[in-house]
């Protein structure tokens, strides 16, 4: 049941019961992976089409792990030598996960691949929240794991695994950003603009199911709504890269000072210097009615009734009906694209052209799929324009509500709906 905090008598017993909950996604036997696909393949048929889809889509999902493994293993077999497995003592593995100490020890790339396969969507969360950006998140989390099979001989035990992967990460990440000088601007024009992230893009909810939410540590803090909304992920962009991995490190997945400070290789004093700093940092770019955060790790009943009449009154180009649903300083903006909205006058006006046959600016006709992005509610958009039959993927818009009305939206382009499971047209 989603929620449950579960005990397990080690770390190992932990990661045991992890994958028998989730089968061949975390299974390091591809040849029992390869036989369910193969099983799953036969069993497709067209009729009904609901059906098809659903199964395709779960289908697609186990091929596209089967093509990380494969990828995985074929560049950690051209990484280096290959180690000669050394027995681990009963009494280690008490203190450390006995498979996936044995899996830095393997001479078999795909047992390595598929080992490490459990980690790749908390591992790629952390980097996200670190960069801001789901492509570069992806990338980040690859080179993580070629860089742990190269430097396998420098795991000794004195950690557990997981913190070994997240310094590894960590400093993946830390890497990228000095190679890539990102600084948050401000939007131009108005009195107060907001910030403008270019490099910022959304999370697929439907991929955090791949971690273990119910349980307790970082793969835990991975999935919390607070730490997964636009508005945070915007705020931290403005800390320096050094206080952002403090910050994520303490307070987003709550290690302890010297824990933090062995992943990070600082001093104690270092690690609560510098988040000292970090904090009031943070609280500055954060949004007034983010005071307090939510506790929920998913959209709400209100929210998601919200979000339908939202595509409803798009569909019918209903700008009376859009108003209403506004708050009255709802802010629109568009990452990377420089054109933003303050306030609910400004906003209509806009999209009023965009709905309106009649106008200049009018784009064509709409429709929209659910989703959710970050935790939020999310709408799909794809547009139908003038003298064309097909709707083609358009906007991916990310709802922030606040008292029942909605207070942001940030829109961003489609490249990323194949990551939704969404398709580039209806």
């Amino acid at each position: 049941m989603r929620g449950r905090v579960s005990v397990y008598c080690s770390a190992a017993c932990r990661q045991k019961a992890y994958r028998s909950r989730h089968g061949a996604k975390a299974g390091v036997e591809v040849h029992e992976l390869i036989a369910d696909l193969e099983r799953r393949v036969k069993k497709l048929s067209p009729r009904p089409p609901d059906t098809f889809y659903a199964d395709v889509t779960e289908l697609s999902s186990s091929v596209g792990l089967l093509r990380r493994m494969a990828r995985d293993a074929a560049q950690f077999g051209e990484a280096g030598e290959i180690v000669t497995r050394v027995p681990v003592t009963e009494s280690a593995a008490e203190e450390r996960d006995l498979e996936l100490v044995a899996a830095v020890r393997s001479d078999d790339e795909w047992t390595f691949a598929g080992l490490l396969e459990p980690y790749r969507r908390e591992l790629q969360v952390h980097c996200y929240r670190m960069v801001g950006s789901y492509d570069d998140s992806e990338d980040l989390v690859q080179d993580t794991f070629l860089r742990a099979w190269r430097n396998r001989d420098g795991f000794e035990g004195r950690s557990s695994f997981r913190a070994w992967l997240y310094r590894i990460a960590t400093n993946a990440c830390l890497d990228f950003l000095r190679r890539n000088t990102r600084r948050p601007q401000l939007y131009e024009g108005g009195a107060e603009p907001p910030p403008r992230i270019t490099w910022l893009q959304p999370y697929p909810d439907l991929l955090l199911a791949d971690v273990p939410a119910g349980e307790d540590g970082p793969e835990a803090a991975a999935v919390t709504r607070e730490t997964m909304e636009l508005v945070f992920l915007t705020a931290i962009q403005h800390l320096p890269p050094r206080q952002r991995a403090v910050l994520i490190v303490r307070d987003v997945l709550g290690w302890p000072a010297q824990e933090a400070a062995t992943l990070l290789e600082m001093s104690v004093a270092s690690v609560n210097s510098a988040l000292q700093r970090a904090r009031p940092a943070l609280r500055k770019h954060l949004p007034g009615d983010r005071s307090e955060w939510a506790a929920a790790t998913e959209p709400t009943e209100e929210e998601r009734a919200l979000l339908k009449r939202y595509m409803e009154v798009a569909e019918r180009a209903d700008t009376a009906a859009m108003t209403e649903m506004l708050h009255e300083d709802v802010l629109l903006t568009m990452p990377p694209s420089p054109l933003w909205f303050a306030g609910r006058e400004a906003f209509v006006s806009g999209i009023a052209q965009v709905f309106d046959t009649r106008s200049p600016r009018y784009f064509g006709r709409w429709r929209h799929l659910p989703t959710t992005a970050n935790r939020l509610p999310a709408a799909a958009g794809y547009v139908q324009r003038p003298g064309t039959t097909v709707y083609r993927a358009q906007v991916l818009d990310v709802l922030r509500v606040v008292d029942g009305k909605i207070v942001e939206i940030t829109s961003f382009e489609p490249h990323l709906f194949p990551a939704f499971g969404l398709p580039l047209t209806l």
